[in-house]
């Protein structure tokens, strides 16, 4: 009998292991690509049929200046916020006494030299055109030309910001990208479009439009502009929706790179939970980088810390986005807030949040002042609730690798960080993986330099000519 039950329980444990491994084998099988409508209308509705604008235009950014007088007005109003509690630095969010000091040098220093900064913004060259119904800002750098050194091989890279960010985070960025460099044989025609809904880029009208649909309008523009194969980079949303594009259309994706690589398919995160119980075997290649990843009890905390405004994003945009309305104050508090934890969260034990150690006012203001004279804090937000839903869930994006070579770049004070054996069914042409012991969430803003040459560092060691 004894012998009996020690088979029974043989068996038993073999049955197991072959349905774990079944069910293993079908998490692991690649996904296939949806089957989406790459010319599906986003636009308001419309009494006739489509007839799509292909021109591209020129755009001005100007802002009216009736705008601006208005949002002096509204800034000299007496801030009624209420005090920090004793102790408390920015660990409540953004500390009311230190708003007091931002408020002050937007009114009184920043909007007096207003004129400055429209200039400034618009030393870029800023164009729009019209793709599935939407009006889609980009802004479009051509390399630059150095006299008596050898041409360089030029690559078109598609370059996406992330949310609460906008194309001015990539202005110290973009000259390195455009300027030949003795450190690479590479230099790039950089397209830099405002996400649909951000800035000077209007929003979609209906719902479903999440980051697959963004991914299918983004390569669209590419298209129009004449690019049949490029690179892309991205952070944030730039990065899941850079990972679409290059999930969904292969056939132009020379390679990928970003600062914040994900793997969001079924099996990264049974990976990630597995890192929680065998972190040794679930966690990075190279021990000296152990402490960029930290478990999951620190994912965790920052979720329940730092993730309230997702939740709310995702849930209820229009609600957040009617009281940021016309509230510039209210705004600039909401956004900044990013920059300073983001940044660091060591940070959030500083009085001013430590803005400063890495930006300069007139950098965070200008950001938020995108936001403010579009009027599209609402129309950004709602990416959050198309994206994060059962219809988009249903897409299984996630589960279609990326077959261009990758890069994953990571900076030490990033929200999170995966490790390669995390990302490896997302990425089989993980080629490229690194680490820096500075910069945060906003690196092409914080620290472009070392962005910049990582990003050529790969590009470099793909040989994407």
């Amino acid at each position: 009998m004894g012998n009996l039950g020690v088979r029974f329980l043989i068996g038993g444990l073999a049955m197991l292991a072959a349905i774990g491994y079944k069910n293993y084998r079908d998490l692991a099988a690649p996904g296939t690509r949806p089957d989406l409508d790459n010319n599906a209308y986003w636009g308001p509705k419309l009494k006739e049929p489509y007839q799509e604008n292909k021109a591209i235009l020129p755009y001005d950014i100007s802002v009216n200046p009736e705008v601006i007088e208005d949002l002096k007005k509204q800034l000299s109003r007496p801030l009624k916020a209420h005090e920090p509690l004793e102790g408390v630095a920015f660990e409540y969010g953004f500390n009311a006494k230190h708003l007091a000091k931002v408020v002050k040098y937007w009114r009184d220093t920043y909007l007096a030299k207003w004129g400055e900064r429209e200039q400034y913004l618009k030393k870029l060259d800023h164009y729009q055109t019209e793709i599935q119904g939407l009006k889609i800002h980009f802004i479009h750098a051509k390399p630059t030309e150095v006299k008596g050194q050898k041409a360089k091989k030029v690559l078109p890279l598609l370059l996406m910001h992330g949310w609460p960010g906008t194309v001015r985070e990539f202005y110290d960025f973009i000259p390195l990208l455009t300027t030949p460099s003795d450190k690479s044989d590479y230099v790039f025609e950089v397209i830099a479009p405002s996400l649909p809904g951000y800035g000077w880029s209007q929003g979609s009208s209906k719902t479903g439009f999440g980051v697959a649909q963004v991914a299918v309008v983004m390569r669209n523009l590419m298209l129009r502009l004449g690019f049949n194969k490029f690179v892309v980079q991205g952070g944030d949303w730039g990065s899941l929706i850079g990972s679409n594009v290059a999930s969904l259309f292969p056939e132009n994706v020379l390679g990928y790179h970003s600062n914040m690589c994900s793997n969001n398919s079924p099996l990264g995160s049974l990976k990630l939970l597995a890192s929680g119980i065998f972190p040794s075997f679930f966690g990075p290649a190279d021990s000296r980088y152990a402490h960029f990843y930290k478990g999951l009890g620190d994912l965790f905390a920052t979720i329940m810390e730092e993730m309230g405004y997702a939740h709310i994003q995702a849930s209820k945009p229009d609600t957040i986005g009617n009281a940021l309305i016309d509230n510039p104050v209210g705004l600039a508090s909401y956004i900044l807030e990013k920059f300073s934890t983001w940044t660091n969260p060591e940070y959030r034990k500083l009085p001013d949040g430590g803005l400063t150690k890495k930006f300069t006012y007139d950098q965070l203001l200008d950001n938020v002042m995108i936001y403010y004279v579009t009027n599209s804090i609402t129309t950004s937000m709602r990416l959050y609730s198309e994206s994060m839903n059962k219809g988009q869930l249903a897409l299984k994006v996630d589960s279609v690798p990326i077959q261009a070579k990758a890069g994953c770049t990571n900076f030490l004070h990033e929200i999170t960080h995966v490790p390669e054996c995390q990302l490896a069914n997302k990425f089989p042409n993980l080629i490229h993986v690194t680490h820096y012991e500075d910069g945060g969430h906003f690196p092409a803003f914080e620290v472009p330099q070392q962005l910049y040459e990582d990003f050529v560092a790969f590009v470099q060691k793909a040989d994407l000519s």
